[in-house]
């Protein structure tokens, strides 16, 4: 499928000042938006999105919000709900690093590695989709639902199954 939600923005061409752009799917990139972020449907999906290029230091941060109504599928009682998603990111982009050049700094796991820009654009429509996808829940439920677990055998025969039960009869 095409890629419907699609916004790229040549970094070269940004000015220095703050740029900002507004981003509201249509009804074609819901559905796109639903097949990308495998859930049972997207509603609606908006983002506020600021573009500051430091031409000087080779920088662009993006910074923003993104809101995203989405239905989901509970992981307890299997029925579907719609849930509102609302969050603030931060990006720093290197215009001029490539991979290489990430590769060849060899970053801790704590440091704060940049995005690379790449073929001098960069798209604001995959932006969006990675931060709902960043805000989805792993296992959604419904406000109040709580997983109980009940043992369908008796208390007994739930301790004789334990495996570590099994294993301190082996210790003696």
């Amino acid at each position: 499928m095409q890629n419907l939600f699609s916004y790229p923005i040549e970094v070269d061409g940004l000015s220095a000042s703050v740029k900002k752009y507004r981003i509201e799917a249509s009804s074609k990139d819901l559905v796109y938006l639903t097949e990308v972020l495998k859930v049972p449907a997207v509603k609606s999906c908006t983002a506020e999105i600021f573009l500051k290029h430091n031409h000087r230091e080779h920088t662009l941060n993006v910074t923003g919000t993104v809101k995203a109504e989405l239905e989901l599928t509970s992981v307890i009682s299997l029925e579907n709900f719609d849930k509102l998603y609302e969050g603030e990111f931060a990006l720093h982009y290197d215009t001029k690093a490539t991979y290489k050049d990430i590769r060849d700094m060899e970053p801790e796991f704590d440091d704060d590695v940049p995005d690379i820009v790449e073929d001098g654009k960069i798209d604001l429509g995959d932006i969006v989709i990675e931060q709902v996808a960043l805000m989805i829940d792993d296992y959604p439920r419904k406000d109040g639902e709580v997983f109980s677990f009940e043992s369908e055998f008796d208390a007994e025969t739930t301790e004789a199954m334990n495996p570590f039960n099994v294993l301190k009869k082996l210790k003696k």
